[in-house]
């Protein structure tokens, strides 16, 4: 790997939905516009979790779309997981990505941002507390802030369209934060590390 690869900031976002037209997948779209029209040089790598063949832990040896998921993980700057909330918790498929990341897990170390959406008033803040737990527990290091949309089934239209400006600017943020704490944190460290291994003086 030539040096410009190897300095690429490299982000991967899952959904947690596998439902046709699903609004967490309409709410992750925007952040990924983000990061491709305002962040042209990184790499993003977007994954369906319908189209991965999750398996069960313990159910055998992962399917080839999985183990691109956990090489793509494990080669992340950073990773967004975005959940729907369903029954006060977070949805058991973004639980199933995360148990089909492996052990120790790719998001181990991994700045992460958490994003929510849930049709009720108070929107998705039980999801993301809950899957703020999880992740904290696989070693990922998860970003204050995480962003929750609430009444999401009136925010979006058929086309994906956001109609609510603050809503959409916040749902953008998951982007920008996470790409200001990697320029801030991540970005410094990789440097220092270069730096001793190179044995500047």
């Amino acid at each position: 790997m030539n040096e410009q690869a190897s300095n690429t900031i490299r982000i991967v976002a899952i959904g947690g939905s596998v439902r046709p037209g699903n609004f967490t997948g309409k709410a992750l779209a925007l952040v990924l516009d983000e990061l491709r029209v305002n962040h042209p040089n990184i790499a993003v790598d977007a994954f369906d979790p319908a189209k991965l063949g999750l398996q069960m832990p313990g159910a055998g040896k992962p399917t080839a779309e999985v183990e691109k998921l956990q090489k793509a993980a494990a080669a992340a700057t950073g990773v967004i997981l975005a959940t729907p909330e369903y029954h006060g918790s977070y949805s058991s498929v973004i639980k199933l990505v995360i148990d089909n990341l492996g052990f120790p897990s790719a998001l181990s170390g991994k700045p992460v941002a958490l994003l929510g959406v849930a049709a009720g008033q108070i929107g998705a803040i039980k999801a993301l507390e809950h899957l703020r737990s999880v992740c904290s527990h696989v070693g990922a290091m998860v970003l204050p802030g995480p962003v929750s949309v609430a009444g999401v089934n009136k925010v979006f239209d058929d086309q994906g369209k956001c109609l609510d400006e603050a809503i959409e600017k916040r749902v953008r943020r998951t982007a920008t934060n996470l790409i200001d704490y990697i320029h801030n944190h991540i970005c410094p460290k990789l440097a220092l590390e270069a730096m001793v291994r190179n044995g500047s003086n």
